[in-house]
């Protein structure tokens, strides 16, 4: 009849219409008190007792009021944004406004509705009391001198200690980066934001939201390089020198405990990152075929389409070096492929392949056969994955019994009172979660996907999602995290589940997750998540990319040219494969789109047919035979970022941190390894473009002229080339990777 939930849904971007707003007041501050009633309710009021005056007042709540989430719909394109719109539709909710809260005073009410009839019913009785600011509280310990004497506060409320803030000493010429996976810029100086993981489903550059946050940033200035890292897993804000220009504010939420540290790293910009990696989980060397270009499409849904989009890749001769198949599954167990026939196993045991019988004319008639043809043809093969049991529609058969022996066996991460946690977000909702966290929880999770990879071969996993866990209360590790300090720290060990199974059958650990926290950086591949095939879509791929390099991450890529919404028109999607040749992983991908024809595949051959564009078929075989020529190139060079290097695709800071002129490039430029320079062509109908080179003797790779550094170099940027230019001492062992490519 009547639902309050003090702090709602705890989406951390958005309130919702059953929640007190805000959740944890300040002193001084009033609080809004929402409900949500079913229809048969006429009148809601508040019952309110800790005023000065004494007693319990009685208020009125306004009647339903339209409301409307603080997040964006996220516009038309795909099955997943008309998920995100219904999830974040306008909801209706009675209301009222406490008075002005004291610190130091425990304020109670509770809510009694009554119906047309005369029936009345009363909520429980909730508490709320506001915190207060203060110099004293806990326990704040920053390395080096770079804290700003008296600037740290404590946040206390009747529970302890909510948060905690703090000021770093900024120089007027530094440049902070970082802060883990950003898409608005490179350079936050000037911004303020804040680390949560978060699934922000397209645009994530016009809401300043990321899947891969990290309390982590690098500072550099003429005077050298230093970065910190505040040593939690809980949310962080920061203000970056937006209010007051010369301090970085840090705020981090407590949730009760008395001690924060922050380490902070001096040295070059590669020292400051390496130092942060060691603390955090140092990546390791991943197999030379993740260097190859990889190829997706989430309509592949059967054996027949997957193998007929390899054959067109031999076909145009458009070498492929790894296939992602996301639609293979019973899109319940994400276990078992589609049609296949298995016993139920009743206690949510593992199967083995002799389990599955798959019939001749269904859609996977023969995986391993599948598997080992791609493996002949020397293409390696992952499987999509999502960190959930579906709940809707109502589970059956294998999935039903899952849920049961994952709740028995206590492998899922629960609310506070042990009932198991419901998927608050849009993507999947009400699903249960494995505590992957948890040792027990982990082992039986893997040994159901255990027979993929030891028996019909699979070579990795594309380990999607990782978003999904809200709420202060959760707990994950059978209790031992809670809260932001559990959810934060499940897409690593999400990633870390599926890599310690592939490391347990002998296979390299090759994980490609959009989802992280401090620690990723030890777990496989990532991609920068879904966006729409635009300009701007571009831009903030090449903003992401560097941002998650100066966080430690190695392996990056993303979905070249966009994955959702119609297919790219042709120069942008030329553009976006020139500039992916040039980027740690190179693939592309497209959203479901309900096998809907035309179809909106982003194969080089699907977008040629549905532009008429004669050139996209062979630009595209020439950046992609390009690519398996850099492939020795981007080898060495990840491994010396994962021995403690610069990381692999950088800022052009790392390699000329005193360099000014450098940071005016630094959103649309970078580096690929020691060597090259690549400057990605982003924006729409160019002729020209311009490239800043800094100091030293350079080489255009497609002309082989040499280019003195220092300055801006203005070259004609003809649709089958990117301007990369080459250090002159390395271009003799490179000149022959961009010679006689096919055209």
């Amino acid at each position: 009849m009547i639902r309050h939930r003090p702090f709602g849904s705890e989406h951390p971007y958005a309130v919702s219409g059953d929640q007190r707003v805000p959740a944890l007041p300040v002193d001084g501050e009033t609080c809004e008190l929402r409900v949500r009633a079913s229809a048969a309710v006429v009148a809601v009021s508040c019952e309110w007792s800790g005023d000065a005056g004494g007693g319990i007042v009685t208020r009125p709540l306004l009647p339903p009021s339209s409301t409307s989430s603080d997040d964006e719909t996220g516009g038309d394109g795909g099955h997943l944004a008309a998920a995100q719109a219904r999830s974040l539709a306008d909801r209706t909710y009675w209301s009222v406004t406490t008075p002005p809260l004291a610190a130091g005073t425990v304020y109670r009410y509770r809510f009694v509705a009554t119906t047309e009839g005369g029936t009345t019913r009363r909520t429980r009785w909730y508490e709320v009391s506001a915190g207060a600011w203060s110099a004293d509280g806990g326990s704040l310990a920053v390395d080096g001198d770079r804290l700003v004497p008296g600037s740290v506060e404590w946040l206390t409320g009747g529970e302890g200690l909510r948060r905690v803030r703090f000021a770093l000493r900024l120089a007027a010429d530094e440049h902070v980066v970082g802060f883990g996976e950003r898409y608005d810029a490179v350079d936050q100086r000037g911004r303020t934001l804040d680390a949560v993981v978060f699934e922000q489903y397209k645009a994530q550059g016009e809401h300043g939201r990321t899947y891969l946050p990290m309390p982590f940033a690098l500072v550099v200035g003429a005077a050298g390089s230093w970065g910190f890292h505040v040593r939690t897993a809980r949310r962080t804000w920061y203000d970056v020198g937006a209010t007051t220009p010369d301090r970085l504010v840090v705020e981090a939420e407590l949730d009760g405990d008395d001690a924060l540290s922050v380490g902070v790293f001096t040295g070059s910009p590669a020292d400051v990152v390496r130092q942060f990696v060691d603390e955090a989980g140092r990546p390791e060397v991943l197999p030379d075929w993740v260097f190859r270009l990889w190829a997706s499409g989430n309509e592949w849904n059967t054996q027949d389409r997957v193998m007929a989009e390899m054959d067109a890749h031999r076909e145009h001769d458009i070498p492929v070096g790894a296939l992602v198949i996301e639609a293979w599954s019973d899109e319940s167990t994400f276990t078992a492929f589609r049609d296949a026939q298995y016993e139920v196993n009743e206690d949510g045991g593992p199967h083995r392949l002799a389990d599955f019988t798959f019939p001749a004319g269904g859609a996977w008639p023969d995986p391993r056969g599948m598997v080992e043809e791609l493996h002949s043809r020397n293409v390696r093969v992952l499987l999509w994955q999502i960190p959930l049991l579906k709940m809707r529609p109502h589970p059956r058969g294998q999935l039903a019994a899952d849920a049961r022996a994952a709740v028995a066996g206590g492998f899922v991460v629960t609310e506070a009172d042990g009932r198991p946690y419901r998927n608050r977000g849009w993507w999947f909702p009400l699903a249960l979660m494995p505590d992957l966290a948890a040792e027990k929880a982990r082992a039986w999770w893997t040994s159901k996907r255990r027979y993929l990879v030891e028996e019909v071969g699979i070579d990795g996993f594309k380990t999607d999602g990782g978003e999904h866990a809200w709420g202060r209360d959760l707990r994950h590790d059978g209790g031992a995290l809670r809260g932001l300090a559990g959810n934060h720290r499940f897409p690593v060990e999400y990633a870390r589940a599926y890599g310690d199974l592939l490391r347990s059958a002998g296979k390299a650990p090759v994980t490609f997750s959009r989802a992280g926290f401090t620690g990723s950086q030890a777990h496989g591949a990532f991609w920068a998540g879904d966006e729409d095939s635009t300009w701007s879509g571009f831009r903030s791929a090449v903003v992401a990319g560097v941002t998650a390099g100066a966080c430690g991450i190695v392996y990056w890529g993303w979905d070249l040219a966009g994955f959702s919404g119609d297919v790219p028109d042709p120069e942008l999607y030329l553009r976006a494969t020139a500039a992916s040749a040039f980027m740690p992983i190179m693939q592309y991908h497209s959203e479901f789109n309900h096998h809907r024809l035309p179809l909106r595949d982003r194969t080089p051959w699907n977008v040629a047919e549905r532009t008429g564009d004669e050139r996209v078929l062979p630009v595209f075989r020439r950046f992609a035979h390009l690519r398996e020529r850099l492939v020795s190139y981007l080898s060495s060079s990840a491994s010396a970022a994962v021995a403690g290097g610069a990381p692999l695709m950088r800022g052009l800071f790392f390699d000329f941190p005193g360099d000014a002129a450098a940071w005016s490039v630094v959103d649309r430029q970078f580096l690929l390894g020691d060597a090259l320079l690549v400057a990605p062509v982003l924006s729409a109908g160019a002729s020209t473009w311009d490239v800043y080179l800094p100091a030293g003797a350079w080489v255009d790779v497609w002309t082989a002229t040499p280019v003195a550094g220092g300055q801006i170099v203005t070259r004609p940027v003809p649709i089958d080339e990117v301007p990369v230019y080459c250090r002159a001492g390395a271009w003799p062992s490179l000149r022959g990777v961009f010679e006689d490519l096919p055209s």
